[in-house]
């Protein structure tokens, strides 16, 4: 809370070992870049926990889990349920197929909030960004090749666990409706954690949590991921001085983050840091503009929200936000 004299102290950091040693580190500046892959969105359509996701998550699995490597005892040969529309839940989708090709009794169910259209699978031949496209016309020719089922829209409610399986129940726009499966991998989107920076004065954007500045340059209710303007140090800064969050956690919630801007953010930052402001302020950067990376958009959700940069996958059990209110 003081403000006499913030900017002349140092930033102290605590980090602890495994084995429970906590050490002190000074420093000038701070660079957040933790992205947001330990913090995924739960299943819930409103963004926030649907009924029974937590006393179901032994039977959850968040981002993309490794179907066909360490994680195949657990979905070979069972009824698996993937939501979400974006390039993690195709990812998903891909692994889950070639798990169902050495193990046929694999069932795969995929579920979207949204009824599929044009843009579903992304700019295919046409993208710019060449394993992008790819991504989207092998999960697009699982499909169609009848290995997947395709369930939307669907707007998941509520979770019921019992013995041996697992009750999704959701709204699909003509009523409501219910599917029983053995597993559910959740793959709709991350968002930023900013407990490690609680004692730092921030100015977040009141809904995409990324910089305030940053936050009307990237809305996905307005940008895509190639229609976003260079940015850089400036866009960047907080009212804690020397705090910036860089890489996908500065894109808050908005999922329309490439790593090319990121790269940008860094030098930017950098340059910033070692009193070169030329360099800093001088932000260029030119990115794949096919017109197929679109977050949300508008309430009815009309196009899908995608997460443009596959990352690891989020073990089960991972704690999320608490959440206690979203619209639905």
């Amino acid at each position: 809370v003081p403000s006499a004299g913030r900017g002349t102290r140092p930033f102290e950091i605590f980090t602890g070992a495994a084995d429970g040693t906590e050490t002190r580190h000074l420093a000038r500046a701070i660079i957040d870049a933790s992205g947001t892959w330990s913090t995924p969105n739960p299943a819930g359509a409103s963004g926030i926990l649907a009924a029974g996701e937590r006393r179901a998550a032994d039977r959850i699995s968040y981002g993309i889990p490794d179907v066909f490597g360490t994680k195949r005892e657990r979905f070979a040969g069972r009824r698996v349920m993937v939501i979400g529309s974006g390039h993690s839940a195709m990812d998903s989708i891909l692994g889950l197929t070639r798990l169902q090709q050495a193990e046929p009794t694999t069932e795969i169910l995929w579920v979207m909030r949204s009824t599929p259209n044009g843009r579903t699978f992304g700019g295919l031949d046409d993208d710019q960004l060449a394993g992008r496209g790819a991504l989207g016309e092998r999960a697009k020719a699982a499909v169609d090749a009848g290995g997947v089922e395709l369930i939307a829209p669907l707007r998941v409610q509520a979770f019921e666990l019992s013995d041996d399986s697992i009750a999704v129940s959701g709204d699909t726009g003509d009523g409501d409706t219910t599917i029983e499966v053995d597993e559910v991998i959740v793959a709709t989107g991350f968002r930023p954690d900013f407990d490690a920076l609680g004692e730092l004065r921030l100015d977040l954007h009141p809904w995409l949590e990324s910089p305030r500045r940053l936050g009307r340059l990237i809305d996905p209710n307005e940008h895509s991921c190639g229609t976003v303007p260079p940015h850089g140090e400036l866009e960047l800064r907080h009212p804690e001085q020397d705090v910036y969050i860089v890489g996908m956690k500065s894109y808050g919630r908005a999922p329309t983050f490439l790593m090319l801007t990121g790269y940008e953010q860094v030098r930017s930052v950098v340059a910033a840091l070692a009193g070169d402001w030329a360099a800093a302020r001088d932000t260029r950067l030119v990115l794949p503009e096919t017109g197929v990376c679109h977050g949300p958009g508008v309430a009815d959700e009309t196009e899908p929200a995608w997460a443009c940069e596959p990352g690891p996958g989020v073990q089960p059990g991972t704690t999320l936000p608490a959440s206690t209110a979203g619209r639905g």
